[in-house]
């Protein structure tokens, strides 16, 4: 090789190389910093999982983009509980909405001081049995704590023998109705007020029977509602900050002072959920009489509809026919209620009514084939909704008017609430009286794709073998197989 060969890589080659490497990594990481800020302001998430699709309701990001508080939301949780992740993601979505919530995970499990501290933060919420909450807090205002076993309904497989395979299936998850009802709890800590209407045979709103009205209460405090027993005997009326009065099916009659004290409170803008009971029936308790006075009439025969019914008796009712331009019906498409022995409400048939006369509109009907005493087959409407503006020469302080009638008060028993979309058209109803929109449109109940499987210790041995003996031996015994064809 001569002298004067030059070096392949000189100094200023070296140089250029390096200098390249640099600008060309600058370059990558300036384009990463602009998408990521692009990501933040403008993004479209893709749900690769169904099961956990955790994608928001409209009007959900419309509550959230009106919070400017800063709320601290702690997941009191199992990490390993089969709910978790799903809470967790929503959660998630809730925070990516707005920045001023800010979420923490404490496993109580697994991280024992993170939880004492927990407890005595949050001694009004957090006692020695509670377990799994989801906990809110606003700039010191009480919290609100929200159980995890309230965010799903359950499926049991309870019609096998007790041998047999048993499933516990969770199928709805209604996290973001829940999670939403405690925002507006602790942004306002005072809760609305409904007031029960009370001796006339109701049913009692503690009574965990059958007949009982406590998962009632339950959904309105769930809803941020509480609510309180009210009497009109002698010369009570209705409370100034009563929001929301409910007639809770009375089986006896009302006297006529308290008609027109009810009359009175709608007059004044007044919220009333009437719930007839046939169980008075032929007697009339004066539920009528009231719903009359507003262009409601409220029938005095049973509908039956035996080819919507599940019961020997035919005394129960389903119906999926909601009326989905109204905003207690738009959120239960797809969804159907059951009723027990329903009475028809419609429109009063009135010939000349005057110009201001209440709005009327039918919520959900039965079938075309069902009957109502000797009328039918029709479609009979079961629930209808009254609204009525300013009434002339009447200040009203409260707003405009509204009403829900329904013709059957034993849907929201304990027995029956819970089937179905009973609870949710419950919840539809009291949130349309009260004008809480963030609370009903497009905020049903997400579908759970998720089971837990219980076995017998025989099951469970069986299940082992299974799993660790007959698959894999199978797989290898196949590959053992094509090793000796090939072999051939």
């Amino acid at each position: 090789m001569s002298d004067a060969t030059k070096k392949s890589f000189s100094l200023w080659r070296r140089w250029g190389f390096a200098v390249n490497l640099v600008v060309r990594t600058a370059i990558v990481l300036a384009i990463v910093v602009m998408l990521n800020y692009l990501g933040a302001r403008w993004f479209q998430r893709t749900y690769l999982n169904a099961a956990n699709n955790q994608k928001l309701s409209p009007l959900t990001l419309g509550l959230l983009n009106s919070i400017t508080n800063h709320i601290k939301i702690t997941l009191f949780y199992d990490r390993e509980d089969d709910l978790f992740g799903m809470v967790s993601d929503l959660l998630n979505e809730y925070r990516d909405a707005n920045a001023h919530l800010h979420i923490a995970v404490v496993d109580y499990l697994r991280d024992a001081g993170a939880a004492e501290k927990i407890k005595a933060d949050y001694k009004s919420v957090v006692t020695g049995t509670n377990k799994n909450l989801i906990i809110f807090d606003c700039d010191g205002h009480p919290p609100k704590a929200v159980p995890g076993r309230a965010l799903t309904q359950y499926a049991f497989g309870n019609d096998a023998p007790t041998e047999a395979l048993k499933f516990q299936m969770r199928t709805l998850f209604f996290g973001e109705r829940l999670f939403n009802a405690a925002l507006l709890s602790v942004l306002n800590p005072k809760p609305l007020k409904a007031c029960y209407l009370t001796g006339h045979g109701e049913h009692s709103l503690d009574a965990p029977d059958d007949g009982g009205y406590r998962t009632f209460k339950s959904v309105l405090e769930q809803n941020h509602v509480s609510v309180t027993e009210l009497s009109l005997l002698g010369t009570n009326t209705v409370p100034r900050d009563c929001n929301l009065l409910i007639l809770g099916g009375p089986t006896t009659a009302y006297a006529e002072s308290e008609r027109e004290r009810v009359n009175d409170y709608l007059l004044e803008g007044g919220r009333v959920l009437a719930l007839a009971n046939s169980i008075s029936l032929p007697k009339r308790t004066g539920i009528e009489k009231i719903l009359a006075g507003w262009g409601v009439e409220l029938h005095g025969q049973i509908v039956t509809d035996p080819k919507h019914s599940s019961s020997k008796s035919g005394k129960d009712v389903y119906a999926d026919a909601f009326n989905l331009q109204h905003p207690i019906g738009a959120p239960l498409l797809d969804s159907r209620v059951r009723f027990w022995m329903p009475l028809p409400v419609t429109k009063l048939d009135v010939k000349s009514p005057p110009a201001d006369a209440p709005r009327i509109e039918a919520l959900v009907a039965s079938s075309e084939y069902a009957q109502a005493g000797a009328l039918g087959p029709a479609r009979f409407p079961l629930a209808v909704s009254v609204e009525k503006g300013a009434v002339k020469n009447v200040v009203t302080e409260r707003g405009a008017t509204r009403i829900v009638a329904i013709g059957d008060s034993i849907m929201f028993a304990n027995n029956f609430i819970e089937d179905d979309a009973n609870k949710d058209f419950l919840a539809a109803s009291i949130n349309w009286l009260l004008e809480r929109t963030q609370l009903m449109q497009g905020i049903g109940p997400k579908p759970v794709a998720q089971f837990r499987v219980a076995f017998t210790a025989s099951q469970f041995r069986a299940a082992t073998w299974l799993m660790l003996a007959i698959i894999p031996g199978a797989v290898l015994g196949f590959g053992g197989l094509v090793w000796l064809r090939r072999r051939k």
